[in-house]
């Protein structure tokens, strides 16, 4: 693979046989296998245990398990979008095929923009604009197409200031990029290429991290057909499409179904329906300070949000880092005692049980050797008075050698007086 692999385009599985993802995954990417052959396409699809082939793995920069990649020639093209076989297959082909397609008929044209809810075109000729469009496609292909025309094929209602240009189609109008309005034109592309609204999940609150831009989400539940649930739907639709020259540099708008995603975000429980804006770069989340009521109520909680008089809360400081830390701690746990009582307490109780003993056996340890340090002390101390001092019986022996001592010298005396007396 190593050395051929060079001779065709490669989409590949980096796995790992230990991977729970990975095991879900395997039936998806061998119905991605089936329908990319029977198709034609000239994408091989294999998969590779990068647990085995760890040299192969490291060279494409395989950190994670799974990891997709589509390998074209010197390239390496990561997937970072929905673990589906349409998906897998939309970015195979997406990749595998030109980087630029070109439009050369106005039926062509209208066939592209149906079949694709976001259209970036390129309108002209050789300029540094073009240049600067193909180095952004490829690095961008891997989430969006990328298109030129020329300006006979585009729509009647199309209206370009000048040539050359670049344009997004999407939510049913278009939008010429602006070299000093919009900045760079890699920035002012990865930000357009979500729809004005959206349905938002995990991974697209994710990718839309990317965008820098704040996402203000209607959390709802999409089998509730109650008013107050559709009205919150509607009224941030509506902002999202009148109010879009005005906010959409900043915000992106859509709704969540259910509360459990926001819920581990924000490390609270929200009630649901409600509104809520996100900040994915620094972890920040606004709350509205009263019912939204209206389309005007919403427009106003983002200007006060723009003109910071809206109250931040969360972030990612040290506190909120420990509160993250403690709250997934505690998430996991409950998840695991949830799914399976048994695991959980095999798990938690066997650690718990084996520290116990350590701190009993430690602190039963130190105690003795209190005990024994205390008596050894006493018996030392015994001996020494014992030394000392002398038993009774050696005492009365030394007090009668001094006696029998003192009397000798008492009789000497006695005799040498004597002898000069005579």
């Amino acid at each position: 693979f190593k050395e051929n692999r060079k001779d065709d385009i490669w989409l590949v599985d980096f796995y790992a046989p230990w991977c729970g993802h990975c095991k879900k995954l395997e039936p998806v990417w061998n119905e991605v296998g089936i329908e990319m052959r029977n198709m034609g396409s000239p994408v091989r699809v294999g998969k590779m245990d990068a647990t085995s082939f760890s040299s192969i793995a490291s060279e494409f920069g395989v950190r994670g398990y799974p990891t997709i990649k589509l390998l074209k020639g010197d390239l390496a093209y990561n997937y970072r979008g929905p673990r589906t076989k349409d998906d897998i297959i939309e970015f195979a082909n997406r990749v595998a095929g030109p980087l630029i397609r070109p439009l050369p008929s106005q039926h062509l044209f209208d066939h592209v923009q149906k079949r694709h809810r976001v259209l970036f075109v390129y309108v002209g000729g050789e300029s540094p604009l073009k240049e600067k469009y193909i180095e952004v496609a490829s690095e961008l292909i891997v989430y969006t197409y990328f298109f030129s025309a020329s300006e006979d094929v585009l729509p009647e209602y199309v209206t370009l200031p000048e040539l050359p240009a670049v344009m997004v189609f999407k939510d049913g109008t278009y939008f010429v990029y602006d070299e000093y309005e919009d900045g760079d034109l890699s920035s002012w592309i990865n930000r357009e290429r979500f729809q004005g609204y959206l349905h938002v999940d995990g991974f697209t609150l994710y990718e839309l991290g990317d965008t820098g831009k704040l996402v203000a989400i209607a959390v709802i539940d999409d089998k509730n057909s109650s008013v107050e649930h559709t009205r919150l739907k509607t009224i941030i639709q509506e902002v999202a499409r009148d109010y879009r020259d005005h906010f959409h540099r900043d915000f992106q708008f859509g709704h969540m179904d259910g509360n459990d995603y926001i819920n581990s975000l924000l490390m609270d429980d929200l009630t649901i329906p409600t509104i809520v804006v996100l900040n994915t770069s620094n972890q920040q989340y606004f709350l509205p300070d009263r019912h939204i009521e209206s389309t005007e109520d919403m427009v106003q909680f983002i200007n006060n949000i723009l003109d910071g008089t809206a109250e931040a809360q969360g972030g990612d400081g040290l506190l909120q880092r420990i509160k993250r830390i403690i709250y997934d701690a505690k998430s996991t746990i409950v998840s695991v005692f949830k799914s399976s009582p048994l695991l959980g307490c095999f798990l938690f109780g066997l650690p718990l049980g084996v520290i116990s003993i350590m701190c009993y056996g430690i602190c039963t340890a130190d105690t003795e050797g209190e005990v024994f340090e205390h008596e050894g002390a006493k018996k030392e101390s015994g001996e020494r008075e014992l030394t000392d001092e002398g038993s009774e019986e050696e005492q009365e022996e030394e007090k009668n050698g001094k006696y029998t001592e003192l009397s000798d010298g008492e009789l000497k005396q006695k005799d040498i007086m004597e002898k000069k007396k005579d």
